[in-house]
């Protein structure tokens, strides 16, 4: 059997990263993780091939190959989705659809005529489809409601890609929340009980993306992966060894919720075994709307001294906040751009509330009659929104394209960038160096990647014009530069990627603020 994977394009939005890739030299983010795994649970005697087409095009050498096509992704590549079906079946291809989107909304797959459509995780899940095409079945929904234990889940096909392609990598070493937000759909989708893989297959991962020659970031994917705190530290006191064994060639990054910042030995594990950066639900900082929410755990202590804590403990920081709750007050969005201004939090995910699927804001805006059908995109940048809100829809999205512009206009992202690194601790090595501790500052050394000093220098040299030269702030970047090197040189090279990540909150904020703001709105 021939199989080919196939992963649609990614809409411009705030994950794209489109601007960090050019500066790297690479095409897209991240590889497709869903379908690598995918590969490895399917039968290994047959040929898979996978087309990730954010990376290129499809081509009809691509389509003559296969036998079978598997087509996965999220609700914003959803029209990709669709469409990529009904070519497989206008070509006379077995298809089949899994995956978020497809667990989330089958109703559009199976009318668009998806033989096989997949819903639950892989791991229960695609035996059934294996069994069902083994039995010579044309067509048929597989269900699986049931949670896998992850330990029996194998190390993905990373052998399928090109590294090359890619400006990180990403592994999963556990699935579900143990919180229950409103608004938040991971619940439905992967449930309220963690599981988790075993210290030794993440080790197994990380050795094979090793062998295979990575060198560079891995995101670790898990929705909360300090939802456990004891698994993080047995993963990572694991980590740590065989990190530091190879010169360390992973640094890392990943999701946790705010209550990191009231662990600070779990910070120090994280910053030990190189990571760098996490992202944050902070959502909001009115403590109402989070206690509506049943975000609780942002609620434990102040979000400014969660925030300010992680920041001294030396990890870098991307807070994501949502405008459009149900009782906001107006004003909302100063209150973020003002909160975010406090904390000095460099890279900022500015979301409007989008109802998503299954999730009980979904459930309860449904039974309000406030959901506005056919709506539900998963692109906030299109400056919609699928539920009938409780202040003006004018207001809230005026408030969203006004904290958005202030927030990206790049002279005070900059300035924040640089508050933010001046209040970072240095880095181990310099610590180490300031002790005198040489056993702490000498790790093996590591094996670069053929292209890295290339690409890295490339990469300068383009933020550099991006920054240094082009702009009207651009003694701005050369002062702070100085300053960074003068007060806190260890942590000069994130605050360059820090600045170099701004590139894409510059392109968003200016595509926004052509667009305005639309209207007139739907009636319900």
């Amino acid at each position: 059997m021939k199989a080919l994977l196939l992963y649609p394009e990614l809409p411009y939005s705030f994950w794209s990263l489109k601007e960090t890739c050019k500066i790297s030299g690479r095409k897209t983010l991240l590889p497709p993780l869903g379908l690598l795994t995918a590969a490895a649970l399917l039968p290994q005697d047959w040929e898979f091939r996978l087309v990730d087409l954010n990376t290129r095009p499809l081509s009809e050498a691509d389509w003559d190959w296969a036998d079978l096509v598997l087509v996965s992704g999220m609700i914003i590549q959803q029209n990709d989705i669709l469409g990529l079906v009904r070519e497989a079946k206008q070509r006379g291809k077995i298809s089949v659809a899994g995956g978020p989107y497809v667990t989330s909304l089958p109703r559009a797959v199976l009318e668009a005529g998806v033989d096989f459509l997949v819903r639950g995780e892989g791991e229960v899940a695609i035996p059934y489809l294996v069994a069902a095409l083994g039995q010579g079945q044309t067509g048929g929904v597989f269900e699986e409601d049931r949670k896998p234990d992850l330990t029996a889940s194998p190390v993905p096909r990373f052998d399928l890609i090109n590294f090359a392609d890619y400006n990180d990598m990403s592994i999963q070493t556990s699935r579900g929340c143990p919180y229950d937000c409103e608004f938040c759909d991971i619940v439905n989708l992967f449930g309220r009980v963690p599981r988790y893989k075993a210290p030794e297959q993440v080790l197994r991962e990380l050795e094979t993306l090793y062998r295979l020659g990575w060198r560079r970031q891995v995101f670790i994917s898990d929705d909360n992966f300090i939802g456990n705190k004891e698994h993080a530290r047995s993963i990572l006191t694991r980590m740590i060894p065989w990190n530091k064994s190879r010169g360390e060639p992973f640094g890392f990054y990943t999701q946790t919720s705010v209550n990191l910042g009231e662990d600070l030995s779990l910070i120090d594990l994280m910053t030990e075994a190189n990571f760098s950066y996490v992202f944050l639900g902070v959502e909001t900082p009115e403590t109402e709307i989070l206690r509506r929410s049943h975000k609780y755990h942002n609620l434990r202590q102040p979000l400014a001294e969660s925030v300010g804590t992680i920041n001294a403990k030396g990890l870098s920081l991307v807070g994501s906040f949502i405008i459009g709750f149900d009782h906001e007050k107006t004003g909302a969005g100063d209150r973020i751009y003002e909160f975010v201004e406090e904390c000095n939090i460099p890279a900022v995910m500015l979301n409007l509330l989008e109802v998503l699927p299954n999730t009980r804001l979904w459930d309860r805006l449904e039974q309000e009659g406030r959901l506005l059908a056919g709506q539900t995109s998963g692109d906030f940048f299109d400056l919609s929104l699928n539920y009938l809100p409780t202040r003006p829809r004018e207001e809230i999205l005026a408030e969203y394209v006004r904290a958005l512009d202030r927030i990206y206009e790049p002279s005070g992202y900059l300035a924040r960038v640089y508050r933010y690194y001046l209040n970072t601790r240095p880095t181990r090595r310099a610590l180490a160096v300031k002790k005198g501790d040489k056993a702490a500052v000498s790790p093996s050394p590591p094996r670069p990647h053929p292209d890295s000093n290339d690409k890295k220098l490339q990469s300068l040299i383009t933020l550099i014009w991006r920054q240094g030269i082009r702009p009207s702030y651009r003694w701005q970047f050369w002062r702070q530069l100085l300053g960074i090197y003068r007060h806190n040189p260890s942590r000069l090279k994130t605050y360059l990627i820090s600045c170099a990540i701004g590139e894409n909150f510059f392109s968003l904020r200016k595509e926004i603020l052509q667009k305005g703001i639309p209207g007139p709105w739907p009636e319900n």
